[in-house]
């Protein structure tokens, strides 16, 4: 699935299902909170904390929930995704295409 059929399967559950989108300030709010849900699976599955009891390691839904609003956003918005992760991708390039490769903390793991 590419960025605009997901955009368009969001567009098209919300119509079909969600009556109509929150407002673009409950949306950021909505990924904030899942991005803190996110947050939470990341350090108990890489950190240093472990799982209480009850919760599950769900990365991948919390990460697809981050994207469900993201997909939200962007279309209440009008921003087509695919277009801007093209520009934003060439933007990077452009800026950083030697910057990590000459970053002496990211060889060698950052052990020397």
């Amino acid at each position: 699935m590419t960025l605009e059929e997901a955009q368009k399967s969001v567009d098209n559950w919300i119509k079909t299902y969600g009556v109509r989108y929150f407002s673009e300030l409950t949306n950021m709010a909505i990924l904030t909170e899942e991005v803190g849900e996110l947050a939470r699976v990341i350090a108990r599955k890489y950190g240093d904390q472990s799982f209480k009891e009850g919760e599950t390691d769900n990365l991948d839904d919390e990460l697809a929930d981050v994207l469900w609003v993201l997909l939200c956003i962007a279309n209440q918005t009008g921003v087509n995704l695919t277009e801007s992760f093209a520009r934003n991708l060439e933007k990077k390039t452009k800026r950083d295409h030697k910057r990590h490769s000459n970053n002496p903390k990211l060889k060698n793991n950052g052990t020397e």
